[in-house]
């Protein structure tokens, strides 16, 4: 297993701290939301993204990519029914995706909930076939860029639109690039019928990323997910990419949800290997 953390699970942290840190606690990834840099991906300089990668690379971190990718952001959905918002939003993944690349990064997990659930007047069907036009029109730039759109299907609770992983795979292969894969996140996984397991197994060919994660919002170990099973279907899939740690109830603190998460996984995968 490669482990890697997102980088806003240190909140305001100095990049150059959280980068150390991490690295302490044994990731050898960093994952990193837009939001936590800049207001928007263009206004970071070629300077400052420069100095971001030598910082990574003097702790011993890959970056991992990028994720949230229009949270805190306005003006951009996925699916709207108007044409030139969709324009502005491909225009600004292109943006994403160059930033990706310089900071030596490859996957772009596309959630962002807001910005592609359903509108007034527009159906499933309709959001789809949006969908399946935005990220066939980034394709270009991936390509450009060596990144790769990694879509992640989300709870109901979260959103409308690609709620499960077969909706999500459907749409993949609906677009059929290699730069337009699968994201798969335990708290997600956990609002599905089929086990997580099951759904690990069942699109295994499309899995490009995985986020660890329990229902309860904290990292693994944190709350009642049982990672023995999950770890052992990645496994069984010869799943080789980043599992990347992805928080969203930060109270027990940075410094702990690091290092119990990685200790939980490592000895999660060391009894799996047994």
């Amino acid at each position: 297993m490669r482990y890697a953390i997102c980088n806003e699970t240190y909140g305001d942290w100095p990049f150059a701290a959280i980068c150390e840190h991490a690295a302490s606690c044994g990731y050898t990834g960093i994952e990193i939301a837009p939001f936590t840099l800049a207001a928007s991906a263009s206004a970071i300089s070629s300077v400052v993204r420069d100095d971001l990668r030598r910082t990574m690379k003097a702790s011993g971190l890959e970056c991992v990519g990028l994720h949230w990718l229009l949270a805190k952001t306005e003006g951009f959905h996925a699916t709207h029914p108007d044409r030139a918002i969709r324009e502005r939003t491909i225009a600004y993944l292109g943006d994403l995706a160059r930033l990706c690349a310089d900071l030596g990064g490859r996957v772009l997990v596309f959630g962002s909930p807001k910005q592609r659930s359903l509108l007034p007047g527009v159906s499933l069907a309709q959001a789809t076939d949006h969908l399946a036009e935005v990220f066939s029109r980034l394709v270009p730039v991936l390509e450009a860029t060596g990144t790769v759109v990694a879509l992640e299907p989300l709870s109901p609770v979260e959103t409308d639109v690609l709620t499960t992983a077969a909706e999500t795979c459907r749409l993949i292969e609906r677009i059929g690039s290699s730069q337009v894969r699968l994201h798969l996140d335990v708290k997600a996984m956990a609002s599905e019928p089929l086990s997580i397991p099951e759904i690990i197994r069942s699109s295994a060919r499309h899995l490009e990323h995985f986020h660890a994660n329990d229902t309860n919002l904290q990292g693994p170990g944190f709350g009642d997910v049982d990672f023995v099973p999950i770890f052992m279907a990645l496994k069984e899939v010869g799943y080789a990419g980043w599992v990347s740690v992805e928080v969203f109830d930060y109270a027990p603190g940075a410094e702990r949800l690091a290092r119990e998460s990685i200790e939980y996984m490592r000895r999660v995968a060391a009894s799996g290997s047994s």
